[in-house]
């Protein structure tokens, strides 16, 4: 892609005094003239590249410009590069090592990155999501609708959306895009989604960027409190965080939440055994006793 591209120049000159078109286009597997209708590109951008011919000759930042060789630092550039990585482990493949490569200009050390910071976006069935986020990633660059079949809570559904942007966020990936059939911006998660196929094409509509605020996407529509047997502190701590509860003089554990359905108060109740006590909203004390009675009856029948 161009822009890679473009990065990837500034980046080489950022980093040596002088590269010549040849050994430019070489690196991105372009010809002469591509590389130097990319040098013409940055230079509107305002990045003033000289240009020198014969021998001795070739590219180069204008000296004395203030964007000088410390803007991308070596801890810089291996963020850059561990970032990078980080895609490979999505896509199953070796595209954002390959331009690792060429943004690293050569430079081993840089080409190592940080070895300690180590990022995997794959998810526990990358075999199945993987071909999902470049099908989709393909759509959202050919501006082609999506079609599949959704699985949500309110039971199964047929979509087809304009796709814009494809999302890793609380550790799931998601895509966001126009609904037809709700004719408003959504976001679904490619989990829940099967039978994707990529429809015809579409003219882009100004998109707004989604509200990911935890508030927005998963609003507290009941509050709950109850006390938690101190052994499952280690999963309020996970799943909350340790704000959402205090300890009590007996070491039980006081929590206090917000939730967006009563199905998942009840279950989630449920989960800790006889290791929670729902204390409000005290009228689902009722729909725990149900739920108890309901797994019973099942149990003995059989």
């Amino acid at each position: 892609m161009k822009l890679d591209r473009m990065i990837g120049i500034l980046s080489i000159l950022l980093q040596q005094e002088k590269a010549t078109m040849p050994e430019l286009a070489k690196k991105f597997e372009v010809s002469r003239r591509t590389i130097n209708r990319d040098i013409e590109s940055l230079c509107m951008a305002g990045i003033p590249l000289v240009t020198q011919q014969g021998a001795g000759g070739g590219v180069s930042i204008m000296e004395g410009y203030k964007i000088d060789k410390t803007l991308l630092s070596t801890s810089d550039m291996q963020a850059i590069l561990a970032g990078l990585s980080s895609l490979d482990s999505v896509s199953g493949t070796n595209r954002y090592g390959q331009l690792m490569e060429k943004l690293s200009g050569g430079n081993s050390n840089l080409l190592v990155g940080d070895g300690h910071i180590l990022i995997n976006l794959s998810a526990w069935n990358k075999a199945s999501l993987s071909p999902k986020i470049e099908a989709i990633h393909e759509a959202v660059l050919s501006a082609k609708m999506i079609s599949f079949c959704y699985y949500g809570p309110k039971g199964d559904t047929t979509r087809k959306i304009e796709p814009y942007d494809l999302i890793f966020h609380w550790s799931n990936w998601y895509v966001w895009g126009w609904c037809l059939a709700r004719q408003d911006f959504r976001l679904f998660k490619l989990n829940r989604m099967a039978d994707l196929h990529t429809e015809e094409g579409f003219e882009k509509r100004p998109a707004p960027l989604p509200d990911l605020a935890k508030e927005r996407v998963f609003p507290s529509v009941f509050q709950v409190k109850a006390v938690i047997q101190p052994k499952y502190k280690w999963r309020l701590i996970e799943e909350f965080g340790p704000e959402y509860f205090t300890v009590l003089p007996d070491n039980t554990l006081l929590f206090s939440g917000g939730f967006t359905d009563r199905d998942t108060v009840v279950s989630w109740i449920a989960s800790f055994g006889d290791g929670a006590e729902l204390l409000e909203p005290e009228e689902f004390r009722k729909d725990l006793v149900r739920f108890a009675e309901e797994i019973r009856n099942k149990y003995l029948e059989t």
